[in-house]
């Protein structure tokens, strides 16, 4: 036997043992990319690195092995520092978006392409509940909105932008709303205030209720909604849609009280009364001054990222932080909110919204616009037959969300790269270059598609289609920096992955490889 330590920790294992495997069998986590536990080891990626303290070299844990008397360590500054730039050389020859840009501008971060995707094989029920995960309003938002994501829609480098305001209205007009699970159980001791009955303090209550949260809401108009209701004219939003998506959002744990205009001295009573308060009270004015939370001349003064004020149990969002027409922004706030309170509920630091790594390349290539147009519908933006007013039919809506050019990673919950440069703090452009390779999509097999582009050549596909005796699978082509995983003797994507597709789907650290299907 072999006795090392790894973190301090004493182990003995058998010669022939791994560094990896000798800290796994502890409970020593190590990140690993070029890893797999049919594959083995192939250390190219250099993630899973570690320290040998007496040596002091660094070494691959998945392929060095463990030596008498080691002392490992496989977690400090300069072993962080050592994974991070390795993942930021990964990153430099990784051509692909984690998020599509339609998401990322939209101020909600609402996922558009899987509603996208969902609504052109026409489902509309699935569709409305991956929009109201993160906007709770899509008929009113998909008739007021001015759709800063459509000005980010890559579809429109090609001819127009995909109408996704009018599909975000379709889900709300024509789907059924999720009802709350029978099995949440509230939290009876926890009760939050939130004022302001608008945009903001609706999607606040909304999804806090979710958590099992009590919210009471205060308004002074007699009538939820806020500027939606009173701000923007009926002919916009007619006030039976505002009111059929508020009935859907005041569920289980919430309560209106409106009509009561909140003074200085009931301010005081609520602050001594509730364990979080909610400040949604649109534009800021003296009487919300008076209550002497911080602030400046646009309006109280809040973390940008959590939306707590001075007072730690006070969050503000919307219009009271900023003026804005924008009523999307104020129901990102009220979910941002939301995230925010729940931590400090729990006791918990208040950080926010987790922001992951985004993987961003920017604008297509004219070469680039077929590769994406493979798998869209290939016409014009279309217009509601029946008119604006009316908005589109299901058939409209199939075509118009089949012009998605699914810009999004279809692995984006699985990739390996994204979770460890989130975790290790990757800066994709630490080593940019200025040229870059074209964009290219396999999309000929049945079941996977292949993008060449977003492979960091970690060989795992290579030697499981050799394991599964696939005739032709993946082989390195090229030598030296142009070295690129393909299909041997010219042969395509279906002769490669004949019986191993999926198992080599799910096998690859990125979305190099992945399945057609994903996401749906």
């Amino acid at each position: 036997m072999i006795h090392i330590k790894i973190n301090d920790k004493e182990i003995s294992v058998r010669e022939g043992t791994t560094i990896l495997a000798a800290a796994r069998k502890i409970g020593i986590e190590i990140p690993a990319m070029c890893f797999n536990e049919e594959a083995g080891s192939f250390a190219s990626c250099m993630v899973c690195i570690v320290k040998e303290t007496i040596s002091g070299k660094f070494l691959p844990s998945c392929s060095a092995l463990v030596e008498e008397g080691m002392k490992i360590i496989t977690d400090d500054p300069e072993v962080r520092e050592a994974r991070r730039m390795a993942l930021e050389l990964l990153l430099s020859d990784h051509l692909g978006d984690c998020q599509a840009p339609c998401q990322i501008t939209c101020p909600a971060h609402m996922n558009i392409p899987l509603m996208n995707r969902l609504l052109m094989e026409g489902k509309t029920n699935e569709a409305l509940q991956v929009v109201v995960q993160d906007i709770p309003f899509p008929a009113v938002l998909g008739r007021i909105c001015p759709a800063p994501c459509e000005g980010a829609c890559r579809r429109k480098s090609v001819d127009e932008p995909v109408s996704i305001c009018l599909l975000k209205r379709f889900t709300g007009d024509h789907g059924i709303y999720p009802e709350v699970s029978k099995e949440l159980k509230m939290i009876p001791e926890k009760k939050i205030a939130i004022i302001g009955a608008g945009p903001a303090g609706l999607s606040a209550a909304y999804y806090l209720s979710q958590s099992g949260y009590f919210c009471e809401i205060f308004d002074k108009n007699e009538l939820p909604g806020g500027m939606l209701r009173y701000g923007v004219p009926d002919k916009n939003l007619p006030h039976d849609v505002l009111d059929k998506e508020i009935k859907a959002i005041l569920h289980k744990g919430i309560k209106v009280r409106p009509g009561v205009l909140v003074n200085v001295e009931m301010f005081n009573k609520i602050v001594s009364e509730y364990d979080a308060l909610i400040l949604a009270t649109g534009d800021i004015d003296d009487n919300v001054r008076s209550w002497g939370i911080e602030s400046g001349s646009s309006g109280i003064s809040a973390d940008k990222n959590t939306h707590q004020t001075s007072i730690p149990k006070i969050f503000a969002v919307g219009n009271v932080l900023r003026s804005s027409k924008m009523a999307v922004r104020a129901v990102g706030h009220g979910k941002e909110a939301a995230v925010s309170v729940r931590q400090f509920l729990r006791n918990e630091t208040v950080n926010g919204q987790e922001e992951m790594f985004n993987s961003r390349f920017g604008r297509l290539l004219e070469e680039e616009m077929e590769e994406y147009l493979k798998e869209s519908y290939r016409g014009k933006r279309i217009e509601p037959v029946k008119g604006l007013a009316e908005g589109f039919t299901m058939q409209e809506v199939m075509q118009e969300a089949g012009r998605c050019m699914h810009c999004d990673c279809r692995d984006i919950q699985s990739c390996k790269l994204r979770e460890y440069a989130s975790y290790f703090g990757a800066n994709q452009r630490r080593f940019f270059s200025e040229s870059r390779k074209s964009i290219t999509k396999k999309f000929i097999h049945d079941t996977v598609i292949y993008e060449p582009e977003k492979c960091i050549k970690c060989g795992i596909c290579v030697r499981l289609t050799a394991i599964y005796k696939e005739k032709f699978g993946f082989t390195y082509i090229g030598r030296g920096f142009d070295v690129q995983i393909g299909i041997p003797f010219n042969e395509d994507l279906r002769s490669a992955l004949t019986e191993t597709a999926e198992k080599i789907a799910m096998s690859c650290p990125t979305g190099a490889l992945a399945k057609k299907k994903n996401g749906l």
